[in-house]
């Protein structure tokens, strides 16, 4: 992962312009911390990366690539950020052997050859910007789940922007509004330009009528966890795993550690992170005394971790899964200077297969499926956003093998009845059907164990909860202590749009709007209740969950074992005592969402002739068409009609996320 950033057809004073782009770039540094550079051809066109090496280190894999094309000094100039991981197949197959750069060499030789068909031929994880300058023409693309984090900005002189983050496009005076590049899209813009285009399109998220009647094939399984897990070992620096000591983690230590062991005769590093004698410090211990690897465990204090959310929510740029991405955030600092550049973690499984707690109340086959498959496309949102941003703070990145294009095509296509828990049968005649039963059944190899079989069939604990239960609960003490009674209960004055239930929000949301002021920051941030991490429709399955104010914690499900001393009962909206101007009062959370679709219209214009979903609708520009432009620079904008090419479904599933269950 590194960090990238292009503005192309910027205008005015090419040398101011030159100095500002290169001070914007410098703010995604913490990305790329071995070497900076930045391509600008004086009409207007900057391409920026903050590298951080991993494949080919040396000189031959810096960025901005450079290739000359046709006459009269054109080029076609590309940067990208992530991995791809058949970049050698990809050589092999369409003649590029005399490459001597990094995997990401291949984008623009590919592109050459096949124009904007390539993003379903790339393997891995990928957020990259491809200029042509004979042509004119922009092309942009993310992967399959967002994994690489990537965003879009327009700029007040028609320009367009690209950014690994939107720290870049905050309080900038030249950007108009700024939005998340969604995922399994990819952006053209310049001559014949039609903006955002769907290429990642499988049926499991595109068919709502669709629910699979695959049986599980655990040796499939199993033998497809396994290519994801090694395909993502690939690296010319130090690698490790983030062991928690949890299921899914364990299982890619576990693969990790045998093929490095068969290969190389190393061990595998792994780590963990935790306040002393947390439930995953002792897991993760086990685990890596049962693999044997080379084992690092971290701890770390509430009030360290208090210290640091101000930065987290920096880094994140949200103030959803604050509580996760402080322990990550800790441990990837801590990782950096065993100067592993690298690690490979355990998020996706609890998505695709049901893995949360709150599952246990899902009420029949197919709504497990839809949720499956709402917590899964909205992935990049959350744990995917997380894992990204709270490792690469400190320049270490986070590879998921349970996000591979391969194991998502096999169990999101799997029939939700092998999913589904039920505690009451025991498939195997020893084990209950528990939480990822589907996983935990394909690792259960009593010859050649890869696990514990305590491990292996561990309850789900979140990571939030794992590192120790007294930094969640310390954060909500903090909160309550610096969030007055007084302003809490005006809340609704400061913030009428997503008003914060809880003081802890209060505070998280003050740290972000801090940094994010603008509307469109606030319009990139999930809303909407939550129970143990579930979707919000999924809120609907239990009524003490619809009178609640809801919590994330996998404690606030029953089933937990440390369920009991957990207070869900409390639901702070009703306190609010101040009136907005207008006399109205924000109690409803489709209130609230209503306004806050108001602001996100006010931000853009709306493209025309495209029902959009609603989280993009008015402030996704699609579609593109040339207009004159001074000096040379490339018409990429239209903000009177666009048209584009999509279906209802295509900005990938991201709204619902927004809306509470009516």
């Amino acid at each position: 992962m590194c960090g990238i950033f292009a503005v192309l057809g910027l205008t005015g004073d090419q040398a101011a312009n030159r100095r500002e782009i290169v001070k914007l770039s410098k703010r995604l540094r913490h990305r790329g911390p071995d070497w900076e550079s930045t391509f600008s051809d004086g009409k207007g066109n900057f391409l920026s990366h903050q590298r951080l090496a991993i494949v080919t280190p040396g000189e031959q894999g810096d960025q901005p690539y450079i290739l000359p094309s046709g006459n009269d000094g054109n080029y076609l100039a590309w940067i990208v950020n992530g991995e791809i991981y058949n970049y050698e197949k990809l050589k092999e197959q369409f003649f590029l052997q005399d490459l001597k750069g990094s995997d990401s060499e291949v984008v623009g030789h590919l592109y050459k050859k096949f124009g904007t068909e390539i993003a379903p031929m790339l393997d891995g994880m990928f957020a990259l910007v491809v200029y042509d300058a004979e042509s004119g023409k922009i092309f942009a693309a993310r992967d399959h789940m967002g994994i690489s984090s990537m965003y879009i900005g327009y700029g007040k002189d028609g320009s367009v922007w690209f950014a690994s983050e939107m720290k870049v496009f905050a309080n900038n005076p030249l950007i108009e509004t700024y939005d998340i590049f969604p995922p399994g899209h990819i952006y053209t813009g310049g001559p014949e330009g039609k903006g955002f285009e769907r290429w990642y399109s499988p049926r499991w998220m595109m068919d709502e009528e669709y629910i699979p009647t695959n049986p599980v094939d655990h040796v499939k399984v199993r033998e497809i966890v396994t290519t994801s897990v090694i395909k993502r070992l690939m690296t010319d620096a130090p690698i490790g795993v983030l062991l928690s000591g949890g299921l899914d983690s364990s299982i890619v230590a576990a693969v990790a550690s045998r093929h490095m062991l068969a290969t190389t005769g190393t061990k595998l590093q792994t780590f963990s992170v935790g306040i002393k004698d947390a439930p995953d410090l002792v897991a993760a211990k086990k685990v890596a005394d049962f693999l044997g690897t080379d084992h690092h465990e971290f701890h770390f204090t509430p009030q360290e971790a208090i210290d640091a959310i101000p930065d987290v929510v920096y880094h994140l740029e949200s103030y959803e899964q604050v509580r996760a991405s402080v322990p990550m955030f800790l441990l990837a600092r801590k990782i950096k200077s065993f100067a592993v550049k690298s690690v490979l973690s355990g998020e996706g499984a609890d998505e695709t297969l049901g893995g949360y707690l709150y599952f246990h109340k899902a009420p029949d086959a197919a709504e497990y499926h839809r949720e499956c498959v709402r917590k899964t496309s909205r992935l990049y949102l959350w744990d995917v956003m997380r894992a990204n941003k709270s490792t690469l703070a400190w320049g270490l990145e986070a590879r998921v093998p349970f996000l591979d294009k391969e194991f998502l095509e096999l169990v999101m296509n799997t029939r939700p009845e092998d999913k589904m828990i039920d505690m009451s049968f025991k498939p195997d005649g020893i084990h209950k059907k528990s939480e990822k039963f589907l996983l935990r059944k394909a690792f259960d190899t009593p010859e050649d164990p890869y696990l514990p079989d305590s491990v292996l069939y561990r309850q789900k604990e979140q990571f939030s909860d794992g590192v120790g239960y007294s930094w969640v609960d310390g954060l909500k003490a903090h909160a309550e202590t610096t969030i007055s009674d007084k302003d809490f209960k005006s809340r609704n004055v400061r913030f009428p749009v997503n008003t914060p239930e809880t003081k802890e929000y209060y505070l998280l949301r003050s740290l972000f709007e801090e940094n994010y002021p603008e509307p469109c920051a606030l319009a990139t941030v999930p809303t909407g209740k939550s129970i143990a991490c579930s979707t919000p429709e999924a809120v609907s399955w239990c009524p003490e969950w619809i009178k609640s104010t809801g919590d994330i914690s996998g404690r606030a499900v029953d089933v937990h074992d440390a369920a009991d001393t957990f207070d869900l009962t409390d639901s702070t909206m009703d306190e609010l005592e101040a009136e907005l101007p207008n006399g109205k009062n924000p109690v409803s959370a489709c209130l609230r969402d209503e306004k806050r679709a108001i602001i996100r219209k006010r931000s853009a214009p709306k493209a025309s002739g495209v029902v959009l979903h609603q989280q993009f609708k008015g402030s996704l520009r699609v579609g593109s068409a040339p207009r004159p432009r001074a000096g040379g620079a490339p018409a990429l904008l239209s903000r009177a009609s666009a048209t584009a090419h999509m279906s209802a479904r295509a900005l990938f599933n991201k709204p619902a996320a927004f809306y509470a269950p009516k």
